[in-house]
């Protein structure tokens, strides 16, 4: 056998469409002659990332509600009808053995269509908080894979499995000299290396942020590299010197995570599964201009295990002169959170959300 077919669906950001990649990857390798079909939303970063890894994807004509009353909220109605027939469409024609969503929009009809069609279906939730379309599938699913304790208030309970979340395999067991990673950068040795890291688009109040205070990191004796993002590198790029790299974005995430010795980082919980692999000592900065404030949540569930450090927007330019020349004085501390946080890590995340996946079509 193993000419199984599979259809994923997750996207909007890179936090939803990594894991379905990741899962899709390790399906292929136990299963070769396997066939697999993407469902995403017509105009986001799925269409372009998926056929990048070397997938096929069909998009559906859907988006979120917004917030406020407008055009798109008043066209919701017609997308998301447009969107399950379409969805139907795709299911009965691919006659998949399992459907997977990892959130977004899109996977909403995929998996409702898919659960109505008599197809099993795989939720993967990456965020303390769940996900709104998540949560409205959950009542469909067979199973449900989770990152973090606690979730059975969102889900039924029988069905939660804490697997984490799929990372890069590359950042799973890194073994670089930390000489050659400082290297890499152009940067000294001798100084303590801070790794700041705003998400692929960047991050406004970040890099506001470390606008702000190079002069106090210059007093402090230590190096940045400062991953502004691709939307602000033109505003930063003229900051780049000697001890300061100011990169759009980072193409080797294994050495910035090996030169650091300390990160500050948003809360996406892609960026959260990682760092707890990389085991180092961080301050969070979570986005709360995202749903549900799940960033701040993400965060919280860290801090409260004493493996990280946090600091809202709104308390940066009262706070983290403060609280970063703690974190640098204290050796002490720098060990418990680079101790707690490694304890976190689920290294195996995406070998067992296919174990999952292999349960429902055996």
């Amino acid at each position: 056998m193993g000419n199984y077919r599979f259809i994923l669906s997750g996207g909007g950001t890179g936090g939803h469409i990594y894991p379905a990649i990741a899962i899709a990857n390790e399906l292929k390798k136990r299963y070769p002659k396997a066939e697999f079909l993407f469902v995403g939303a017509k105009d986001k970063m799925e269409m372009e990332k998926v056929p990048q890894a070397g997938y096929k994807i069909e998009g559906l004509w859907i988006s979120g509600l917004q917030r406020k009353l407008t055009l798109k909220n008043l066209m919701f109605p017609l997308k998301l009808i447009s969107s399950l027939l379409r969805a139907r469409q795709i299911t009965k024609r691919f006659k998949p053995n399992v459907a997977i969503g990892t959130g977004g929009f899109a996977s909403g009809p995929l998996l409702k269509m898919a659960a109505s069609g008599k197809i099993p279906c795989l939720l993967q939730e990456q965020n303390s908080y769940a996900g709104i379309t998540n949560k409205l599938l959950a009542s469909k699913a067979k199973r449900i894979c989770v990152a973090y304790d606690g979730m059975e208030q969102f889900f039924p309970k029988e069905k939660i499995i804490k697997t984490g979340n799929p990372v890069r395999s590359d950042l799973v067991d890194l073994k670089i000299d930390k000489k050659e990673a400082i290297e890499f950068f152009g940067l000294d040795s001798s100084k303590k290396t801070i790794l700041i890291l705003g998400g692929s688009l960047g991050a406004r109040r970040v890099n506001q942020l470390i606008e702000k205070e190079l002069d106090f990191f210059q007093h402090q004796g230590v190096q940045l590299i400062w991953q502004c993002g691709k939307l602000y590198n033109e505003d930063y790029k003229q900051y780049d010197s000697s001890s300061v790299k100011v990169l759009a974005f980072l193409n080797r995430m294994d050495y910035a995570y090996t030169a650091a010795d300390i990160i500050l980082s948003r809360a996406g919980a892609g960026s959260v599964s990682e760092l707890c692999l990389v085991g180092k000592p961080v301050i969070f900065i979570p986005s709360p201009n995202v749903a549900e404030d799940h960033q701040t949540k993400n965060a919280r569930a860290l801090v409260s295990k004493n493996a990280a450090l946090m600091l809202k927007e709104s308390e940066l330019d009262s706070e983290f002169e403060k609280s970063f020349i703690n974190l640098m004085d204290s050796a002490d501390t720098q060990n418990k959170l680079s101790t707690n946080i490694k304890e976190l890590a689920m290294p195996k995340a995406t070998e067992h959300i296919v174990d999952e996946i292999e349960k429902l079509f055996k």
